[in-house]
């Protein structure tokens, strides 16, 4: 027994290594080099073995890969849920052994294809990674969380062309190079297996991944080096840093809101901000349902003598037999009167509302509470005299196919407002606010983030993290953003570049047996 758990572990120790690697490579390890290298001793491992052997090796690093960056997931779990610790790591492992299957399916058409094509690997191994990162951040309403290209939020000059092909552009960027590792490392074991092996395959892919590394290279520069920016605005965030379990507790309401207007008296007197911007559901009370602790908001806004965008829990419909809510944020002018409303439309599964409820009827004895949201409908921004913006409500900052479309007829700068108190002090929070930058890049506008307990902060249109909170600290964080009406070529197309490697990707397996 010994001896073959032995021999399974020397069997995928380069899967092992590949996902230790690739964890390590986001945050909070933040070593970013590491994914460029991560997946080379995972693909060399699959030189050698069939597919579906390749299937299984691909599996355990996708586990591996996932549960790193996603085993924080069990705090909300454990913590709030009130499941035991050991049931809630069972659940993020059945998460994940859902989300290895796409490294898996990786591993499998890698495996396939690089013996039986003669395309370089560095060209096989992109296409087939992004069609199915793209695919993860879609089906079953998505959960683009981790990928690839994410861990690379602090290599800037590189990342900055992520506003002509997306995040998916960078992540096809990683794994080429990946690809192009293991290209030179198989290339004497590839012309013994292949005599005919048209060497001039490999030397123009090497030639390309040159030229679209130092393209990038050179288009980070000169994005970088650009002053694109036009007026500023004074913004002012609060991080109330309110206890996840006291937060809705009736005795405690007063307290939770005396905190954050406290937090935005002393952010008027220190820093006069036009627009102050409170956390996702900030206020402990169903706003505008509850008229008297409405009432009571609206004229201490009036005092503040700013606009304040804040976040809270709404009434869409109430009868004998339901209540339905919303998470909303809501624009309140100088007068108290609001003037924006947008309803979260990506809601968080089993966190919000459950999924195929039918099917799941069990489910609310788990989730009591959180089956009564429904989506907004519409992906309306806030106009004011300061200028145009859209609100990202937690989980929707992460789907840029989403931020994009509030952008596609203008606007000025993102708002995202969250509440990562479910994520304890683990890497949730640092993983969270790192993909913000990518939509600051893709859509070119800065970001204006508000968080409960962090991290908030200000990311300007190039990706630059300019100012930050600490977790659980309570404070407010004053900044200029400088608004950007750039509409990019990602902001106004999407995703093609994705689409165009799934066309490749067809093209590549309906030709399989055509380039032996």
């Amino acid at each position: 027994m010994i001896g073959r758990i032995r021999q399974k572990l020397i069997e995928y120790s380069p899967a092992i290594a590949s996902g230790a690697l690739i964890v390590l490579a986001f945050p909070a390890f933040d070593f970013f080099p590491l994914a460029w290298v991560a997946l080379l001793p995972l693909l060399i491992s699959l030189w050698d073995r069939t597919p579906r052997e390749a299937f299984r090796s691909g599996y355990v690093f996708g586990i591996i890969y996932f549960f790193g960056t996603l085993y924080w997931i069990y705090h909300s779990i454990a913590v709030f849920g009130g499941v035991p610790l050991a049931a809630s790591l069972c659940l993020v492992f059945l998460l994940c052994s859902y989300l290895g299957l796409y490294p898996a399916l990786f591993a499998w058409a890698f495996a396939l294809l690089v013996r039986k094509t003669k395309l370089p690997a560095m060209i096989v191994a992109p296409v087939v990674w992004v069609v199915l990162e793209f695919l993860k951040s879609y089906i079953f309403t998505g959960f683009p969380w981790a990928s690839i290209g994410y861990s690379q939020y602090r290599f800037l000059h590189i990342i900055q062309v992520a506003d002509i092909v997306g995040i998916y552009g960078i992540s096809f960027l990683v794994i080429a190079v990946n690809g192009a590792l293991f290209d030179i490392v198989v290339f004497k074991r590839r012309l013994k297996d292949m005599p005919l092996y048209p060497v001039i395959y490999s030397y123009a892919g090497f030639a390309a991944l040159a030229l679209m590394v130092t393209a990038s290279l050179g288009y980070g520069v000169w994005r970088l080096g650009q002053q694109r920016e036009h007026e500023s605005l004074r913004v002012s965030v609060i991080q109330g840093s309110i206890d996840q379990n006291r937060k809705w507790d009736p005795a405690f309401q007063k307290e939770a809101l005396d905190t954050y207007v406290d937090l935005s008296r002393k952010a008027v007197a220190s820093s006069a901000p036009e627009l102050l911007i409170w956390p996702e559901t900030a206020v402990p009370f169903l706003f505008d349902y509850d008229g008297d602790n409405t009432a009571k908001l609206i004229q201490t806004q009036k005092d503040l003598g700013a606009y304040l965008l804040l976040g809270s829990v709404m009434v869409r419909e109430k009868t004998k037999d339901k209540t339905l809510l919303t998470n909303s944020a809501i624009l309140l002018d100088r007068e108290g009167k609001p003037v924006y409303k947008y309803d979260k439309i990506h809601l968080v599964p089993f966190g919000e509302y459950v999924p195929l409820k039918k099917m799941l009827f069990f489910v609310d004895k788990v989730a009591a509470g959180i089956v009564d949201y429904v989506p907004g409908e519409s992906y309306v921004r806030g106009s004011a005299g300061f200028g145009s913006f859209g609100t990202m409500i937690c989980y929707e900052i992460i789907f840029p196919g989403l931020v994009r479309k509030f952008y596609t007829k203008g606007g000025d700068f993102i708002v995202t407002i969250t509440n990562d108190a479910w994520f304890g002090k683990t890497a949730g929070p640092y993983q969270h606010f790192s993909m913000s930058v990518f939509r600051a890049i893709e859509n070119r506008k800065p970001v204006v983030r508000a968080a409960n307990t962090g991290i908030s902060g200000f990311i300007d249109s190039s990706g630059r993290i300019l100012t930050s909170t600490r977790l659980f600290s309570r404070e407010f964080l004053s900044a200029e953003v400088k608004k950007d009406t750039t509409l990019t070529f990602y902001t106004n197309y999407g995703d093609l570049f994705s689409y165009s490697c799934m066309i490749v990707f067809i093209i590549m397996f309906l030709n399989v047996k055509i380039w032996r």
